[in-house]
């Protein structure tokens, strides 16, 4: 007797269900996973609640709007509606996906485009990891989706809604200019796009984009010089390697699970799998214009992206490609051809689900085992809380006032602000230009607490602080364990208390 799978028989008769139980089964996973069991928010969250704790128009991060939708996220539910909002911008990309799929290749196929996506890693691990890129991939896929609708089925009232998405895709990350240049050469390549552009809509819809923009664009004029040093200052994410391969090897890395389950469900690389009988998926043939659509939107990006990080040396807004990617697996699926077959159905179905529930199985386990195996310290096992917690309960014990102001440590400053009650503002002590709206003097004037880390050889303040803070005095270094603290040494934290001018002279 053949076997079906499940999944091929519900992707059959029911592939909503199937997009929506995917979808929403990995959103719950990679919102839960990081509540339940990270003590302190992965990759430059802190850095990201530190900036958005502000409201700017801007920073040398660039565009603000993945900024303040964290910290919104996080004044409502603390860490887990960070989360939240990081899975909300992945289901929504999918679903853009999804429904532009329907239309290029129809829905069994589109649900197996969104499938594929499962095997990309930016769309899992890395989501947690709440930021600018995450928060670009939904207007991405938006954006393709209207121009879709907009020329590819000449719906002419899209342009505004696109030219709308295309405003806010550029106030969530710089990386969007990218789509910009493709869209417009794409128009301009193909005889239907030419045609779309006699009609009045997309030249009138073109100020929408430049209104949404306009308040950041002010504060770009102003701050072009900020922007640009931030982006130089990336250089550093790649390590030994040069941007480019850098970014070529993250490309590669990020496609492993979706090259696994194509390999298996092509029958590669036993021939004798082709004899039989494989469950076919068929649609209607698709259109050269949508075809070329999809091809160059799933390939140019991400070209492009590493032609830039060559030739800039600087990764910039490319440090995490999530945006560029959204349209990998609907290529895969474009390429397959009207009937997919597949082939080796009960490993392919079993590969998914180990693609779907092992990414967070191992990042649990992780943190459980590493410590007792390795001396490797996850960045996401840090007692944010513990640290948070002594630094502003003294504090407010010795001045009498909620703690204003932290800094010191990149890395330890913004955990302290964002576990501490209080939400103390940050200051960049590391690079003051990055954190304009406070000075060295506000913390001499208001109180603060200066953090560094302290080991065992080295329990003195950094040479840059002492400078900046001549008149602190260091304290005692405290010491916080790790919820699995394994082989690893305790977390010890140099530490100095700056009291406010008014309480100089209290016990």
């Amino acid at each position: 007797m053949h076997y079906v799978s499940l999944i091929v028989e519900f992707l059959r008769g029911r592939p909503k269900v199937v997009f929506w139980t995917v979808a929403l089964t990995q959103a719950a996973l990679w919102a839960l996973i990081p509540a339940l069991f990270y003590s302190s928010p992965p990759g430059n969250v802190p850095i990201l609640l530190a900036i958005g704790h502000e409201f700017v128009l801007g920073s040398y991060l660039g565009p603000p709007l993945a900024f303040w939708f964290g910290e919104i996220a996080f004044r409502l539910a603390g860490a887990f509606g960070l989360y939240v909002l990081a899975q909300a911008c992945i289901v929504l990309t999918y679903w853009a996906v999804f429904t532009l799929g329907r239309a290029v290749v129809g829905t069994r196929h589109a649900v197996l485009a969104v499938l594929l996506m499962v095997g990309v890693t930016v769309f899992t691990v890395p989501s947690a990891d709440f930021g600018p890129a995450v928060m670009a991939a939904p207007f991405w896929a938006l954006a393709l989706l209207y121009y879709w609708r907009a020329v590819g089925e000449d719906r002419r009232g899209y342009w505004f809604l696109l030219a709308l998405d295309l405003g806010v895709l550029l106030l969530a990350s710089y990386v969007g200019l990218i789509l910009i240049a493709l869209l417009v050469l794409f128009t301009l390549a193909m005889p239907r796009g030419r045609r779309a552009l006699l009609a009045p809509e997309p030249w009138l819809s073109i100020p929408l984009t430049f209104i949404v923009l306009f308040p950041h664009l002010v504060w770009l004029r102003r701050a072009y010089e900020l922007v640009a040093s931030g982006i130089n200052d990336t250089v550093a994410a790649a390590g030994a390697l040069s941007p480019g391969l850098w970014l070529v090897g993250i490309l590669l890395l990020t496609h492993l699970g979706l090259l696994l389950l194509v390999g298996l469900a092509s029958g590669w690389p036993r021939p004798r799998l082709r004899r039989e009988r494989p469950p076919e998926i068929d649609r209607n043939p698709v259109e050269p214009f949508a075809r070329a659509y999809v091809y160059l939107f799933a390939l140019a990006p991400a070209a492009v992206a590493v032609a830039l990080a060559f030739a800039g040396r600087r990764l910039g807004p490319l440090a995490m490609p999530t945006p560029l990617l959204v349209l990998s697996g609907l290529a895969v699926i474009v390429a397959a051809g009207d009937q997919v077959l597949l082939y080796r159905e009960r490993l392919v179905s079993s590969a998914w689900v180990g693609l779907l529930l092992a990414q967070p199985a191992l990042a649990v386990l992780g943190l459980a085992v590493l410590p007792w195996v390795a001396p490797v310290d996850p960045k996401v096992a840090l007692p944010a809380g513990k640290e948070a917690l002594f630094f502003a309960d003294t504090y407010q014990r010795r001045t009498g006032k909620p703690l204003p102001f932290v800094s010191g440590d990149p890395r330890i400053a913004p955990l302290i602000a964002l576990a501490a009650p209080s939400r103390p503002r940050v200051f960049f002590a590391w690079a003051p230009q990055y954190s304009p709206w406070v000075t060295a003097d506000d913390l001499r004037s208001k109180g603060g607490v200066l953090v560094w880390p302290a080991t065992a050889k080295a329990a003195t303040p950094p040479e840059s602080l002492k400078k900046q803070f001549p008149e602190m005095v260091p304290e005692v270094p405290r010491s916080f364990a790790r919820a699995v603290q394994g082989l690893l040494p305790l977390i010890r934290v140099g530490w100095a208390m700056l009291r406010p001018e008014q309480s100089v002279g209290q016990p």
